[in-house]
């Protein structure tokens, strides 16, 4: 997205680090943690569609 701060020449993204997750998850609450018994709890996608990006950070204005 070209008004995001990590956006860059080619439509890259320069963030050290992203988290991405799948769409049903969009609101929820990355800076708390949950524990998993049993193994790591793992989502899939279809297509880039059903993903939302939480590194988003809207440009500022210069």
């Amino acid at each position: 997205m070209a008004n995001c701060e990590y956006w860059a020449k080619g439509n890259n993204c320069v963030a050290s680090s992203i988290l991405v997750s799948i769409d049903k998850h969009a609101n929820m609450n990355s800076n708390v943690e949950f524990g998993m018994l049993g193994g790591e709890h793992q989502d899939s996608a279809s297509n880039s569609a059903d993903t939302c990006c939480h590194t988003f950070k809207p440009k500022e204005s210069r």
